[in-house]
């Protein structure tokens, strides 16, 4: 009868729903991934049980895909063709989609060309024009829809807790 008991416990354990996370970072500092790795550290072992991370290179090298995402986390504004072009093709495959930090909340400090005056702006489309960027900075709510948003540079830790939170709760992760 013990037998049985652990038996059905593991089995409920491996069946346990976890979240499908995806990571990825844009034009930015990349300071939120490195407190989102802190916070790692902190919650692993509420965490593990949780979240199936599907997209994170910084985690992990080999496998990334954002197939099959629950929710993908976006820091970083976009700045060339290429991220906007990812962007979109991350947002199909995301069934939600949060913005992390003030770059991909606001594209500041990443956006701070697109204040430059005429002079400068003259100066730097070299630079622009070789590298593919666009000729503006966008926050990604210009770009796609976003479900939700972690302001601040790096993130704020409280806001991102509530709604990591909410993620579970919306996707049934106990």
């Amino acid at each position: 009868m013990l037998y049985k008991n652990i038996l059905r416990f593991w089995a409920q354990m491996g069946n346990k729903k976890k979240l499908a996370v995806s990571w990825v970072t844009f034009a930015c500092c990349e300071d939120s991934t490195i407190l989102f790795v802190e916070l790692l550290n902190q919650h692993f072992f509420e965490w593990k049980e949780k979240i199936d991370f599907r997209y994170c290179p910084v985690l992990k090298e080999r496998g990334n895909s954002f197939e099959g995402s629950d929710v993908t986390f976006v820091e970083g504004a976009i700045a060339t063709k290429e991220d906007e072009a990812k962007l979109k093709e991350i947002r199909e495959k995301s069934k939600r989609l949060v913005a992390i930090g003030s770059c991909a909340c606001t594209g500041l400090p990443s956006a701070q060309r697109n204040t430059f005056d005429e002079s400068t702006k003259r100066e730097i489309m070299i630079v622009v024009e070789r590298f593919g960027h666009l000729e503006k900075v966008h926050p990604i709510k210009e770009i796609v829809k976003v479900d939700y948003q972690v302001p601040g540079c790096p993130m704020d830790e409280r806001i991102f807790l509530e709604t990591l939170a909410k993620l579970f709760a919306e996707f049934g992760v106990e």
